[in-house]
């Protein structure tokens, strides 16, 4: 299984990626990259993911201390998100 991501703009101009499937692996750096072409706010819905490894729990929690929205994610990647950053929101990253 791979991964799918789908833009989709919506209300207010808001950039929703609909990633399905798994963030693993080299998906990591292809979600990444569309993410770093967005020039405005951007959402990532996680409603279809069935598998995120440690890199790309990483990515997620960067993206939400950016200000990113995470939306319909699954609770398991949510814990570990949350203990990635420390259970703290808004943290500095570089």
């Amino acid at each position: 299984m791979g991964c799918r991501i789908d833009r989709v703009v919506s209300a207010g101009n808001l950039v929703v990626f609909v990633v399905s499937g798994q963030i693993v692996g080299q998906h990591v750096q292809t979600l990444w990259g569309v993410l770093e072409r967005e020039p405005g706010a951007v959402a990532i819905d996680l409603k279809n993911v069935v598998l995120v490894d440690r890199d790309g729990v990483t990515l997620l929690a960067r993206c939400e201390a950016r200000g990113t929205q995470l939306r319909n994610c699954p609770p398991y990647i949510r814990e570990w998100v949350n203990r990635e950053t420390g259970g703290t929101e808004g943290i500095d990253v570089a």
